[in-house]
């Protein structure tokens, strides 16, 4: 009787005991989660130019020219907008220009009578013949508007993509940048993106312009003023028109 009785309370003891190990393994592990060094994820740099650069790149640039089934011909919109094109391929194109015509389509025929207006336009504005050329397209959609579409390729400034959270930007222990108060990766993105899209002529990113000459004719009319001893100041008589009050006169 005395023998089990010490038994059991071996047994007790001894689970007592496991309970206690585990427990103290639980708190020692939980420490040692907090406590262990936080792995920080890619480096990346802290200059937003830097993530985010603008490169020089050659994209397409196109309009597109919407043809009714019953009209052959552009409005005077449509006739701006191409002239313009056309114009602007003069200065900045690096290919020639591409023309895409619909076929197989009710407004086909239209369509026909609009790309003979649209080449003559072309030709006016001084773009060679050799520099276009004309595809086909069936549409795979029949419920869109078969359009005539104009592109042609040039040299242009883009950044990004944008959009891009590859860590959080919590607080939390799995983010470093919170810790060392880093600016977020895709901070600068927008900025470097619209910034792209304004540049007129993206060499300047690479190289400055070669100077232009002066003007003559306006640099003579100052050298003569100083010659003469008079001012060289330019002066607007229409300008005191535009105030309305004499105070301080």
């Amino acid at each position: 009787m005395t023998t089990t009785v010490k038994s059991s309370a071996d047994r007790s003891r001894t689970l007592r005991l496991a309970a206690t190990l585990i427990g103290l393994s639980v708190a020692l592990g939980a420490c040692k989660t907090i406590d262990a060094p936080i792995v920080a994820a890619e480096p990346y740099p802290d200059d937003y130019r830097l993530r985010h650069p603008i490169a020089v790149t050659e994209a397409n640039r196109s309009i597109v020219v919407f043809v009714g089934t019953g009209r052959g011909g552009m409005t005077a919109a449509q006739r701006a907008d191409v002239m313009g094109m056309a114009q602007t391929w003069l200065r900045e194109g690096t290919g020639g220009i591409t023309i895409d015509t619909p076929t197989g389509t009710p407004n086909a025929r239209a369509a026909h009578e609009t790309l003979r207006e649209i080449r003559a336009m072309i030709a006016a504005a001084g773009v060679p013949p050799r520099a276009v050329s004309v595809r086909q397209y069936r549409p795979t959609d029949p419920q869109h508007m078969a359009a005539i579409r104009l592109n042609y390729p040039k040299i242009a400034a883009t950044a990004g993509p944008c959009g891009l959270w590859p860590e959080d930007i919590g607080p939390s222990f799995k983010n470093p940048s919170w810790f060392e108060n880093r600016s977020y990766y895709n901070f600068g993105c927008a900025h470097q993106r619209n910034l792209a899209a304004m540049i007129d002529e993206p060499s300047d990113l690479a190289q400055p312009r070669a100077e232009t000459p002066a003007y003559t004719m306006r640099r003579s009319v100052a050298f003569d003023k100083y010659r003469k001893g008079t001012s060289t100041t330019t002066l607007y008589p229409e300008a005191d028109k535009a105030k309305l009050s004499d105070t301080g006169k």
